[in-house]
């Protein structure tokens, strides 16, 4: 296992580096300037952009940027903000724990629907069951989650006025009355997350049960007089979760992405809407962070997911 894990570490620092050095050049050609504000600006004089540029080495050729910019990464400094005037570091940092609050728990949510639906559906192939839980599965997994999104809006906020539809991070409450406003408004955005989710998950779920379920050793096990909960929950349940952890490691990162039109949605102040926010501004220092920082993670969660194989399944070796 440490050697496996070793060699997969030494195939990843090249795959890292790769993406960083695309990432970093289309982003250093791409159109517009961070102070393009302060070239319009009559107050400001040429002088001053002119220091700025120089200070920030906006000048230097890509290839000198690019060096000093991996190095300052390597030392955990992400740069400084130019639309925000802090640190970037600092900026996701006030940023990344309502992300991470909103991906967790839409993430929970939809294993806790879909494992159960999946392993049901899947044990009364072709019931009516099985049939409306793949019926509901395509709906979800067609959705948009702009579309749902706004649905919920009009439902629950406007039809309704049961839920928040603008998140607020600053919440002027405290104990339990402070739980629960964030409880309250952060219901729409995961659920808006939790759907898609899910509906594909159970749709993997399903299949991958379906296939250990007709193997011999199930077989076997029943033939030995064990009970149909036993078998399934000890003997097939565990294996076809394997593909199923695949896919939910590797979802992770992508969540960032459909993290993103959430967030716009409700107003959410995470990862998502300081992305927008950034593109928009030309703040390149925290486009590059939280790009990057996103690949390491899709990286990072392939890595995991393929450890976990060993654990699930005894049947795979890594010597």
């Amino acid at each position: 296992m440490g050697q496996y894990f070793l060699r997969r570490l030494l195939i990843a620092i090249p795959s890292i580096l790769g993406i960083s050095i695309i990432l970093f050049t289309v982003l250093a050609l791409a159109p517009g300037d961070p102070f393009e504000e302060l070239a319009t600006n009559p107050n400001v004089p040429p002088e001053v952009r002119t220091m700025l540029r120089q200070k920030f080495g906006l000048d230097d050729p890509v290839a000198i940027r690019y060096f000093r910019w991996l190095g300052e990464m390597a030392q955990g400094n992400f740069g400084f903000s130019f639309a925000s005037r802090i640190d970037v570091g600092a900026l996701i940092m006030q940023r990344l724990p309502t992300t991470l609050l909103i991906i967790g728990l839409a993430q929970l949510l939809a294993l806790v629907i879909a494992i159960p639906i999946g392993v049901f559906a899947a044990t009364r192939p072709y019931s009516i069951f099985d049939q409306i839980a793949s019926t509901f599965a395509f709906i979800g997994f067609s959705l948009p989650p702009f579309f749902t999104g706004l649905l919920l809006i009009l439902v629950f906020s406007i039809q309704f006025d049961w839920l928040p539809f603008v998140y607020r991070a600053d919440i002027d409450a405290t104990g339990w009355r402070w739980f629960w406003e964030h409880a309250r408004q952060s219901i729409m955005p995961v659920t808006v997350l939790a759907t898609f989710l899910a509906a594909s998950l159970t749709r993997y779920v399903r299949s991958s049960v379906l296939d250990v379920i007709r193997l011999d050793y199930v077989t076997t096990a029943r033939a030995k007089g064990l009970g149909e909960r036993v078998v399934i929950t000890k003997h097939v349940v565990r294996n076809a979760l394997i593909p199923v952890v695949t896919l939910v490691f590797l979802q992770l990162p992508g969540l960032f992405g459909g993290a993103i039109v959430t967030e716009q949605i409700f107003r959410v102040p995470g990862i998502g809407s300081l992305l927008i926010s950034a593109i928009l501004a030309n703040d390149t220092p925290v486009v590059m962070a939280v790009t990057f920082v996103t690949a390491i993670l899709v990286v990072l969660f392939n890595l995991i997911a393929d450890i976990l194989y060993g654990w699930l399944d005894p049947r795979i070796s890594y010597s």
